[in-house]
């Protein structure tokens, strides 16, 4: 089942200026205190990823102010990675409208934009609901079944990381190859040629995994996402879950510095 996305992937500062949206800092709770984007809420990542099952999830999302309508906005300050960890988490729960703020806090601060340090209190929504997407989550049993099959997986640490363990079969693309100095992502346009010249077709369902709680392929979900990509999955255990359970793994423990290349 794929989905009409009812926001963009990306929002603009000046975008983000004009709409009305609920702006969501990922960081920790501390570096929000020391400012933030004005209005923001904070909701750390860390406090996602301690909730136990969707319903505990919901309840987090709906005491930040999240309502079924409400158009999220997320952003973190290292390249996105929280931020669309968070916002894909929104999704997998059925929140139709969600985006990332293109840039980064630092980015936010170095273009003149204005900061707060007033901690922002969020007034409940009266009701969050869960119609959780199975179509963009990938179980261990899942990519077990991948492995054998035309699906893509796609490994998004970097090249070190990947040369030296990583799911069997899996294509590597670092997560630093998806952005740019301006921006989180790339253009889309942008994507789609890095993505073809590595044989990524997007006729492929995709599955992006990384090392530990799905940070950086949660960013590659969104920039194959960016890229008009619409069968994707997020592995959001990643490798770690897979190692722990003794998985099949490979590696190339002979590697030469040309290996570097994600090429």
């Amino acid at each position: 089942m794929t989905l009409k996305r009812k926001a963009p992937i990306l929002i603009t500062p000046k975008q983000l200026l004009r709409k009305n949206v609920l702006i969501i800092d990922a960081r920790r709770e501390e570096d929000y205190k020391k400012g933030h984007i004005p209005n923001a809420i904070s909701l750390p990542l860390a406090k996602i990823l301690s909730a136990k099952d969707a319903n505990e999830l919901a309840e987090i999302f709906r005491r930040a102010g999240i309502s079924d309508t409400t158009h999220v906005v997320v952003y973190d300050d290292i390249f996105g990675a929280l931020a669309a960890r968070v916002a894909w988490t929104l999704e997998y729960l059925g929140h139709e409208k969600v985006s990332l703020l293109s840039v980064t806090f630092s980015k936010w601060k170095e273009l003149g934009y204005k900061v707060e340090k007033r901690i922002r209190k969020p007034k409940p929504a009266k009701k969050f609901s869960v119609k959780i997407r199975k179509d963009i989550l990938a179980t261990y049993d899942y990519v077990k079944s991948a492995l054998n099959s035309n699906k893509v997986l796609l490994d998004s640490r970097e090249r070190l990381n990947y040369l030296d363990t990583h799911i069997p079969n899996a294509a590597n693309i670092p997560w630093r190859a998806f952005g740019d100095e301006d921006s989180i992502l790339k253009p889309p346009e942008e994507l789609k040629r890095m993505l073809e010249n590595r044989k990524i077709k997007r006729d492929k369902e995709i599955i992006t995994y990384c090392g530990s709680v799905g940070t950086l392929s949660g960013l590659a979900y969104y920039a194959l996402k960016h890229a008009g990509y619409d069968n994707v999955k997020l592995y959001a255990k990643s490798l770690k879950e897979w190692k722990s359970l003794q998985l099949p793994i490979e590696g190339f423990k002979d590697a030469n510095y040309w290996d570097l290349s994600a090429e």
